[in-house]
């Protein structure tokens, strides 16, 4: 890509960007295919109450996933993402636990958040370390001071502002929780972001090519950190998600958040190198997997079979992106 084709501030996202196949129309192919099959296989899968819980059990890895999406257009990954929200998790329950005002609990979970976010963008932004060891390192760091603020235990959520996001009303014979509200709400807004204004733009532009972004004006440094750190508040709202969806700060939990989220947005179509994808997509990814789990579950298979099939659509994911730059070049 040269320097002349970069985004610049009046102008959309180009279509090397959003438009190759694989990530306007593979996923939801891949969506609709596996939803046909499960709807035939089993005689409850296209019930409303079914339906229901496939986008509850999306709603945590859904949200992890858009802070992923962002890191991973700029060619970045965040191997932490997971255990950030778990840390926020105990930490708001713990002092909500200990007579705290939830409201300012809560708060002071996703400040922390926002911190390790800030902490994380610094070192990548300013000091250049590759993302994949420094979010690797806080994966270790952050993973570690959960346990310790746990002491080995969990907290019971009992507060109604923590396990708000879970409470739910009917629509249409089934229910749709709160959580799934500000799922939904936060992808309109980061794609609103991504579409509509110059730092979207940006942000694919430093991940198609660094260096020539820097060359055409475009603060690399600021935007980076500003992505770490955004990604880093929407995992502190994942926190608040997952506290009304388990209402049980539990330092055991999703221990595969990071590797969800990965996936998710793989099979969303979002390229690993930076650059190509859209958030869409990525909400897609995270209902294929949650639809592949429940579906499986319903017939009867070995769960190992998830493993299998998730494994051989990012496998597949990844490939397909690849052909699609050689044939770009």
């Amino acid at each position: 890509m040269s320097v002349g084709t970069l985004p610049g501030p009046r102008r959309g996202v180009q279509p090397v960007s959003l438009g190759s196949a694989w990530p306007t129309l593979g996923p939801l192919l891949v969506l609709f295919v596996f939803s046909a099959v499960f709807s035939f296989s089993t005689r409850t899968f296209l019930a409303a109450g079914n339906l229901s819980l496939i986008v509850q059990q999306s709603v945590i890895v859904g949200t992890l996933s858009i802070g992923q999406t962002l890191i991973i257009l700029t060619g970045g990954i965040d191997l932490a993402n997971g255990a950030i929200t778990v840390l926020a998790t105990i930490v708001a329950g713990r002092l909500v636990n200990d007579q705290n005002n939830p409201a300012l609990s809560l708060l002071f979970a996703i400040v922390i958040c926002i911190f390790i976010g800030l902490l994380v963008g610094l070192l990548i932004s300013r000091l250049g370390l590759p993302p994949f060891i420094v979010t690797l390192g806080f994966l270790g760091i952050v993973t570690a001071a959960t346990r310790l603020i746990a002491q080995g235990g969990a907290f019971p959520v009992t507060d109604d502002l923590l396990s708000w996001t879970g409470n739910a009303f009917n629509l249409g014979g089934a229910a749709v929780t709160y959580g799934t509200v500000v799922m939904i709400g936060l992808y309109l807004l980061v794609s609103y972001l991504l579409t509509q204004t110059a730092w979207g733009r940006h942000i694919y532009a430093i991940g198609n090519n660094r260096e020539a972004a820097r060359l055409v004006g475009i603060p690399v440094q600021n935007r980076l950190l500003s992505v770490y750190c955004f990604a880093a508040l929407l995992y502190g709202v994942a926190a608040w998600l997952a506290l009304g969806r388990i209402p049980n700060a539990d330092p055991n939990a999703l221990q595969n958040g990071n590797l969800d989220s990965i996936t998710a947005v793989v099979i969303g179509g979002t390229s690993l190198f930076g650059g190509r994808g859209n958030i869409w997509g990525t909400l897609t990814g995270t209902l294929i997997v949650s639809v592949l789990r429940n579906g499986l579950t319903l017939s009867g298979i070995d769960p190992l079979w998830q493993d299998l099939v998730t494994g051989i659509l990012v496998i597949s994911a990844v490939a397909l992106d690849q052909i699609s730059r050689r044939k770009q070049r």
